[in-house]
């Protein structure tokens, strides 16, 4: 079968597709799936450039969908033929956290599935949502669940609330149409006046381009009436957060998603303080959540927003494409 593995060390240029074995017939409570699609993350960037340590050979992306092709003793979930999606902690059912941290996520600790056979436990998976192609399905895993939890677990946002989204990435999009479907009111950021027009287009409510106006937290202050927003759903870390702090209410909510301006950084405490406000980190989330946010795109009828798609044997140039920043919304790998 296809797939791709990192190389030593790892950077775009040794990402390297190979020919390997397919699994053998599932064991005891595994599930044998066709993966037919995947999709990019940061995460996933930050793997196969060596910004997160990986062991040379590691089968990269934390995100697949397909088919249920065969399923072991002992599984009670799935059957041939169901589509499914995979989960970015598998061993993260429900609850708190797992203290295993990284260690089991696909494409990082333990293969993923830039590969078009794999065998895995049958809660690694959830069923896919009802009506969607498998290059939907697999932008939920990661920066689906991740807004999810954002708004909902962590945020509790609720209609009438406002929340802020920084850029048209993948999490970013994602929790645009959320929450949107939540009667939420949306202020969305880009540095492209075209990218703004798409957001404007998708239902977001105030839009600012942070190249024409840096100081964007207390242009949204303004634009709340000085109230500030309930949540914000942070993905550039230290560079940001302190705007972020800046636009937040008194008691607000601050999700901090992304570390796309570096790992760290001097951050406003006292100000942060002075608000009362909160900030969460998070990092995807759980089985159970994946399975609510499921539940609410068939409720709402929200669809992704895929702006691009690449082969698997040109996953490289996927990765080029993201760094460009080109994209809006999620790019896809078809498998």
């Amino acid at each position: 079968m296809k797939a791709v593995r990192i190389g030593a060390p790892a950077t775009l240029d040794s990402l390297e597709p190979f020919e390997t074995d397919a699994p053998p017939a599932p064991g005891p409570g595994e599930v044998q799936v066709r993966i037919r699609a995947s999709s990019l993350n940061f995460h996933d960037y930050a793997v196969v450039t060596g910004m997160i340590p990986a062991a040379a050979g590691r089968i990269p992306m934390s995100d697949g969908a397909g088919e249920v092709l065969a399923v072991g003793p002992g599984v009670t979930l799935f059957a041939p033929g169901d589509a499914v999606v995979s989960t970015f902690f598998p061993d993260w059912i429900d609850g708190l956290p797992p203290t295993t941290a990284f260690t089991g996520v696909p494409g990082d600790g333990i293969d993923g599935y830039a590969r078009e056979i794999v065998n895995v436990p049958e809660l690694a998976l959830t069923r896919a949502p009802k009506g969607y192609s498998h290059a939907q399905a697999a932008t939920l895993t990661c920066a689906g669940v991740t807004a999810w939890r954002a708004l909902f677990v962590d945020g509790g946002v609720k209609p009438g609330d406002t929340v802020l989204v920084q850029g048209t990435g993948g999490v970013s999009i994602i929790a645009l149409q959320l929450a949107k479907a939540a009667g939420a009111y949306v202020i969305a950021t880009s540095s492209s006046d075209e990218k703004i027009e798409r957001l404007k287009s998708m239902g977001a409510d105030h839009t600012l381009n942070y190249e024409n106006t840096p100081d964007w937290g207390k242009a949204v202050m303004k634009l709340t009436g000085g109230a500030g927003v309930d949540t914000v759903v942070e993905i550039g870390g230290p560079g940001t957060l302190n705007q972020s702090i800046d636009a937040v209410r008194v008691g607000g909510h601050i999700a901090l998603i992304g570390v796309l301006t570096g790992r760290e950084g001097v951050i406003h405490t006292a100000k942060l303080m002075g608000k009362n406000a909160r900030i969460q980190g998070i990092t995807v989330g759980s089985r159970a959540m994946q399975l609510d946010l499921i539940d609410a795109i068939e409720a709402n009828g929200i669809e992704p927003v895929i702006s691009d798609s690449f082969p698997l044997d040109r996953l490289a140039d996927t990765f080029r494409h993201q760094e460009s920043g080109r994209h809006f919304g999620k790019i896809g790998v078809e498998i």
